[in-house]
């Protein structure tokens, strides 16, 4: 059978690759199919008006002149003076995003409603509505008897940490999460808890003492705040459920007391938006999303929610999604077919709660926008039989008493999300930061109970820790290959040359052709090349990996290594083949990165969105490297 000739092999490998960059984008594609802001519709906002806070204060979204958006910061000032009814900002973090919150009679409100629907610098006006931790998550205290708590477990490798307590989170096996930590335990992960605060300091406020409970000393916190007005400072708690739902995502591990978190590597941002009695305003929500989004988180947790949708929180969620934080959220414990708000929306996974049957708790919505399951636990039961509640266990202080703390049993999908958090920050430590991957790797690996890909009752399944952990790292690895493989066959047959034999005498003709010398040397040219691009390969996730601890600045996630070998060893012709092959390699690398996007570069010219641009404009780059070794004579 004749060989191929080299042009019609480049332009096979050139088609190859085009439809690869296709399938890949459409693979990948985003599918969440939650509320946009933008079809939140006047209907909606006639109820919110109705439903709002006692009637009484309006929120005003107003344009963004720094985005693009129209108007400027003297024209939003005027406009606001001219209201004639007393107008501040929603909050302290509010200012700079033109959220302003407007007090007044009902019907002066709603004849400003009217008077600002069509006004090209107002985005939207609507009710703060009041969002609230879900209803009837039970609570319950462990008593625990002191007896041998060592309950079987899968005998697949895993690490069992010495926290006493912890073989009564059976929470923690039913999503294999110490089979996860034999990959990661989050550490690099930041995941922003938007709830009622968290204990982790002490600190004497007003006439209360708070005090950190003790499972989470060690645990970083970063960045905490309160966004709730004459409360407890600096993201503290003082309800008991914030505390709890951190828990879930890092409780202290292996630290001989207590009980264990799903990623206790990772850093926390205690955000308080609910105030003692577990109820926040939509305006005081929405900062903290953009608060966490602006302070690098990479996870936000909020098991909280309302009936009604508000377009300025759904705008703060896609702001916190193309910043590249994956939120998470409470699908809501109304028992009905309607998921709740923040979960409905969309760029938010959508988490519904499980007991220990892996059944859907008989507490959860379910409906069209719910994207996955995980344990919320019953408080009513036993069905394990280990006597004890078959709730969600963690330490947090008691009930509305910040000075003292117990390890409590929680019920609720308020419970469900935050172990879901916890694994969208296993799978962050493993290199993949883009939301839309992280949650397209929670829901491919989760585990259906009626082996479907997805319907209304559990979304893509009941997570799987390990398998998410372990795809993290590994999914993407037959795509790369994919990538070199194609661009490695340009390289032999595109003219990539190596001068005298180039690479063009890789392809069939010249194997063909010639004394036993020449094919040896010709070979063994296609071995080291092939060693090269196969380095490619293994490198660029690591490059993925350090680049993300290097201020983000994504100089490894470019043609900065090929540059650096080209220019330090393009005169040692034996090296000039791997010189051809690193460079392709990283190319091919670079190329599946533009196209599918495992991670988001910060800190790149023209901001978020750039990461594709960026990656490709330095694929092409090591591309062109690739063909300037194979011209390129050594100095003899």
């Amino acid at each position: 059978m004749p060989a191929l000739a080299p042009s019609t092999t480049t332009t096979l490998a050139a088609t190859g690759l085009f439809g690869l960059c296709c399938l890949l984008a459409w693979q990948h594609r985003d599918t969440d199919e939650g509320l946009r802001a933008a079809d939140i519709d006047e209907a909606t906002i006639a109820q919110e008006l109705a439903a709002g806070q006692d009637g009484r204060q309006l929120l005003v979204d107003l344009v963004e002149p720094d985005d693009g958006e129209g108007g400027s910061e003297t024209e939003l000032r005027a406009l606001i003076d001219s209201l004639g009814l007393h107008a501040e900002p929603a909050d302290f973090y509010s200012e700079g995003e033109h959220l302003w919150r407007v007090f007044g009679e009902p019907d002066q409100l709603a004849a400003l409603h009217d008077q600002l629907a069509d006004n090209p610098l107002v985005e939207g006006v609507e009710a703060d509505l009041t969002y609230s931790l879900p209803a009837d998550a039970l609570m319950t205290g462990p008593e625990l008897a002191g007896e041998d708590l060592d309950i079987a477990k899968p005998t697949r490798p895993r690490f069992k940490p010495d926290d006493p307590m912890y073989p009564l989170q059976w929470h923690l096996d039913a999503i294999n999460v110490p089979e996860a930590w034999m990959h990661t335990r989050g550490r690099g992960a930041v995941v922003a808890v938007i709830d009622t605060g968290v204990a982790y300091k002490d600190l004497r406020w007003k006439n209360i003492d708070a005090k950190a409970v003790p499972d989470l000393a060690g645990i970083e916190m970063v960045d905490g705040k309160t966004f709730v007005d004459n409360s407890m400072p600096d993201g503290l708690d003082d309800h008991a459920h914030g505390t709890h739902v951190a828990g879930t995502i890092a409780q202290a591990t292996d630290n001989g007391i207590g009980v264990a978190g799903v990623a206790h590597q990772a850093k926390i941002m205690p955000l308080k938006v609910l105030s003692g009695d577990g109820r926040g305003s939509v305006a005081a929500i929405a900062n903290a999303i953009r608060w966490a989004a602006d302070h690098d988180a990479d996870v936000i947790n909020m098991s909280l929610g309302g009936p009604l949708p508000s377009k300025v929180m759904a705008k703060a969620i896609e702001y916190a999604h193309k910043k590249g934080v994956t939120v998470v959220c409470a699908a809501g414990n109304e028992q009905r077919s309607k998921v709740s708000y923040p979960a409905a929306y969309e760029f938010s996974v959508a988490v519904a709660a499980t007991d220990w049957e892996g059944k859907r708790s008989f507490y959860s919505n379910w409906g069209k926008q719910l994207d996955v399951s995980a344990p919320g636990g019953d408080t009513r039961s036993d069905k394990n039989g280990d006597g004890y509640p078959d709730g969600v266990l963690q330490n947090t202080i008691r009930i509305q008493d910040p000075a003292h703390n117990d390890y409590l049993w929680f019920q609720g999908t308020s419970m469900a999300a935050p172990h879901a958090a916890g694994v969208a920050a296993l799978i962050v430590s493993q290199g993949v930061s883009n939301p839309a991957e992280v949650e397209k790797i929670m829901k491919a690996t989760a585990r259906h109970p009626n082996n479907k890909t997805w319907d209304d009752q559990y979304g893509a399944g009941i997570l799987d820790a390990e398998q998410a952990a372990i795809a993290a790292k590994s999914s993407y690895e037959g795509e790369r290959l994919g990538f070199v493989g194609l661009l490695g066959l340009l390289g032999m047959f595109g003219n990539f040359g190596m001068g005298a034999p180039g690479l063009a005498g890789l392809g069939a003709n010249a194997m063909t052709r010639g004394s036993l010398a020449r094919r040896t040397a010709i070979a063994g040219t296609g071995l080291v090349v092939g060693a090269s691009l196969a380095i490619g390969a293994i490198g660029m996730p690591l490059a993925y990996m350090f680049g993300i601890g290097i201020a983000g600045s994504g100089l490894l996630l470019s043609a900065l290594l090929p540059v650096l070998a080209v220019s330090t060893l393009l005169q040692i012709k034996p090296l000039r083949g791997f010189l051809i092959g690193l460079s392709l390699g990283w190319a091919a690398l670079l190329a599946h990165g533009a196209v599918v996007l495992p991670t988001l570069i910060e800190g790149i010219p023209g901001g978020a969105g750039w990461d594709r641009l960026w990656l490709g404009a330095n694929a092409l780059a090591c591309l062109w490297l690739a063909r300037k070794v194979g011209s390129t004579k050594p100095r003899e």
